[in-house]
This record gives structure tokens, C-alpha cells and sequence, in this order.
């Protein structure tokens, strides 16, 4: 009873979702889907990639579950598709553990990464922590707060109430995890952050792989600021920001 009672409460935090699962597999399918509609989220299924473009467009989730290796294609393909015109936060569930499958997926794109077999309770807690973020962008833009920062020539602006990036102008198409990341890096520009702070600040969770998952989503946003300079690396504890906090019309 506690721990229905400690699920519920984590509930009435995020509310109620719309959750995409794409699996091949029928008993993990119908094992998360379970676990997932216990959780009070409604749950579209899908064996497949094949329907999953229309099914979005008629009604787009607000979380995707997504297996690699399907019958009719591959969910990184997939990933990558729907990188190019959403932000909806992205977890990949697959039996492909080695790093190298991680990091693509994570430069696809993904909030997320569960390596098969996992259990489902661990993956409905995954499920609810990028709700709690996804909500929290999207009613705040996150309690970080927006702002302007120069690096040489560089302009970063980030708009904290519409959850939007820019450089020089330029919007940049950023996941929630790399919104999150950098969001908290400007907010402490000039000090040190360590991976661990984060993990459990800005992606709000922890597992095996942690440092690695957030090394990977700072080299995504190094490439997206279009230069390594933006974020330092400091060798054995994190990371720090390097900009300037200038004027809004500066």
C-alpha cells in the first residue's frame, strides 16, 4: 500500500500522459503497457514503425517508448525522423547494450536509454521523471530562468518561458535533456557543475552509465553551439559554462 500510495503521489505530480509504445515483442509489450496504465497513462500500442508518422499526426504523445530492432524497420531511423520536427521526450528500450548503440542513440535524440532485460517499475519511474520535466518546461520553461550569454562573437539567448534556444539568432533544436543540461550550466556560468549534480538536477535520475549518458549529451550540445568552447570540461569532477552573462539588447 505504501508504495502505491508513493507512486500515486509521484502521479498527481506529472498527470496523466499519452504514451506511444513501439515493441515487437507482445509479453514486454503488454507487461509495460500494464505497468504503464496502472500509472493511469493512456497507452496507444504498436508492433512496429509502420503506423507510428500517421498516428502522430493525428494525434501526437507526450512520450515515446521505443524498441531498436523492429520487424518493419529500425527505431533509430525513426528516432532521427521525428527529431526533425518534435521535442517530445524520446526513450529507447532495446536489447542493444554496447556503448556505441548508446551513443547513437543519444545523438539522435534520446532522454532516455533502458538496455533489455529492465524492470518495468524502474522504467515507469524513468517514465515519470521526464514527464515532471516535460511538464515543468512546458508551464515555466524550467526555474532556471532565461537569459543572453557572448562567447567571442558568439550569441547564446535562451527564453525560459517558451523553452527556446538561439544562437546568433539562429534557433537551435535542442532535446529536453540538452535544454535541461544547458539551462542549468548558464545558471551557474563560471562555476563548476559536477556530472552527478547533473544527473539529479537537470535529468532527474540516476542509473549505471550515468557519466557517460551526460558526457554524450554535452558533446551533442557542444556540436549544436557550434563550438566546444561554450561548455569546459573539468577533468575528473564536470563541467563548466563559459559565456558572459550580457544584457537582454547587448
Amino acid at each position: 500500500m505504501a508504495a502505491v500510495a508513493s507512486a500515486r503521489t509521484i502521479r498527481d505530480d506529472v498527470g496523466m500522459a499519452r504514451i506511444f509504445l513501439i515493441e515487437d515483442n507482445e509479453s514486454i509489450r503488454e507487461a509495460v503497457a500494464g505497468y504503464l496504465r496502472l500509472d493511469e497513462h493512456e497507452v496507444v500500442e504498436f508492433g512496429g514503425v509502420t503506423n507510428v508518422p500517421d498516428a502522430m499526426r493525428h494525434r501526437a504523445p507526450d512520450l515515446m517508448i521505443l524498441d531498436v530492432m523492429l520487424p518493419d524497420g529500425n527505431g533509430f531511423a525513426l528516432a532521427k525522423r521525428i527529431r526533425s520536427s518534435s521535442r517530445i521526450p524520446i526513450i529507447f528500450l532495446t536489447a542493444k547494450e554496447a556503448e556505441s548503440d548508446r551513443i547513437t542513440g543519444f545523438e539522435l535524440g534520446a532522454d532516455d536509454y533502458v538496455v533489455k532485460p529492465f524492470s518495468p517499475k524502474e522504467l515507469v519511474l524513468r517514465v515519470q521523471a521526464l514527464l515532471r520535466r516535460s511538464g515543468a518546461a512546458q508551464r515555466a520553461g524550467g526555474d532556471e530562468g532565461g537569459g543572453s550569454w557572448a562567447l567571442g562573437r558568439a550569441r547564446l539567448s535562451l527564453e525560459a518561458a517558451t523553452h527556446r534556444a538561439t544562437m546568433r539568432g539562429e534557433p537551435l533544436t535542442l532535446t529536453q535533456a540538452e535544454w535541461k543540461i544547458l539551462e542549468h550550466l548558464a545558471a551557474n556560468a563560471g562555476m563548476v557543475v559536477s556530472r552527478e549534480r547533473l544527473l539529479g538536477e537537470s535529468l532527474g535520475y540516476q542509473y549505471e552509465g550515468s557519466e557517460r549518458t551526460i558526457d554524450t549529451h554535452v558533446k551533442n550540445l557542444r556540436a549544436k553551439l557550434r563550438s566546444p568552447e561554450w561548455i569546459e570540461t573539468v577533468r575528473g569532477y564536470g563541467y563548466r559554462f563559459a559565456g558572459r552573462a550580457v544584457a537582454g539588447d547587448a
